[in-house]
């Protein structure tokens, strides 16, 4: 089992990395910063050393980086996977952001649709004939209060709020899932999304909320507990029957309209392929 994570280096995705070493998964870790991955990758040498043979018998995972503001980084990065990679049976989208300024990307899109959405959208179009198994993205409870305005991903002529902005890019994650899955109907490849819970990371730093999950007892999740629902998707028939449907504590939950209709789904297909600049 070959499994591609992105945002492997800190957070849900380096927990969901541990884990699926754990159980035998040939883990490929993407991430921006080199030094932190190479952190994660000796974790998850170390469970497979301890695993037996089954596990990897101690063998690092391949590790990328890639930097999300950067769709040229996007392509260079899914070329690098076909090459290496005839088949992927896990891709795992979990690079995010939140920030609370209007920030633009090299690209001129505004940083948190393009990281969170945009630049996963172009990744799995670009993989999508060596993906053989399941295509996972985390996405929020963050989304039922979004936005979404195709024809606006970048909230130019929408008023400004981070939170909004976030949520409208979880909203996303959610309608991609769905139209994936029904552009990947009867190809025996499954697509599906989740929300992770609240965690206690470094995750949308400076905003209050965050300050007090991390800091007041009972309001957030372990890393651990947060890609749970992540590694049951990736591992459990549940990630394969329930194709475009979105997650919560391992089970299929029921979402608004706006994450789960399918003609604004189709809508923002179409949008997104033309800001990435695909056919």
């Amino acid at each position: 089992m070959i499994s591609v994570i992105t945002g492997a280096s800190a957070g849900i995705g380096a927990a969901a990395a541990v884990e699926l070493a754990r159980r035998g998964h040939r883990l490929v870790l993407v991430g921006r910063d080199a030094g932190r991955l190479a952190e994660v990758a000796g974790r998850v040498a170390g469970v497979t050393a301890a695993s037996g043979p089954d596990a990897g018998s101690g063998a690092a995972p391949d590790t990328l980086t890639c930097d999300y503001t950067s769709f040229d980084d996007v392509r260079a990065l899914a070329a690098e996977l076909r090459s290496r990679y005839p088949r992927i049976d896990v891709l795992i989208n979990n690079a995010g952001v939140m920030t609370t300024q209007r920030t633009l990307t090299r690209d001129g899109h505004e940083t948190m649709m393009q990281v969170n959405h945009l630049s996963p959208f172009l990744l799995t179009n670009l993989l999508l004939d060596r993906v053989a198994g399941r295509v996972i993205t985390t996405s929020s409870r963050a989304g039922k209060s979004g936005r979404l305005d195709p024809a606006d991903l970048d909230r130019e002529r929408r008023k400004w709020s981070g939170w909004l902005q976030y949520g409208d890019s979880k909203q996303a994650n959610a309608l991609f899932t769905v139209e994936l899955a029904r552009r990947l109907a009867g190809t025996g490849v499954s697509a599906t999304c989740f929300h992770p819970g609240v965690i206690k990371t470094g995750f949308a730093p400076g905003t209050l909320m965050m300050w007090m999950v991390k800091h007041i007892p009972g309001m957030g999740q372990t890393a651990e507990e947060g890609a749970s629902t992540m590694v049951h998707l990736a591992t459990h028939p549940d990630g394969v029957d329930h194709p475009g449907r979105y997650f919560a504590d391992r089970a299929p939950a029921a979402v608004p309209r706006g994450m789960s209709d399918p003609e604004r789904a189709r809508a923002l297909w179409d949008a997104s392929a033309a800001a990435v600049g695909l056919d």
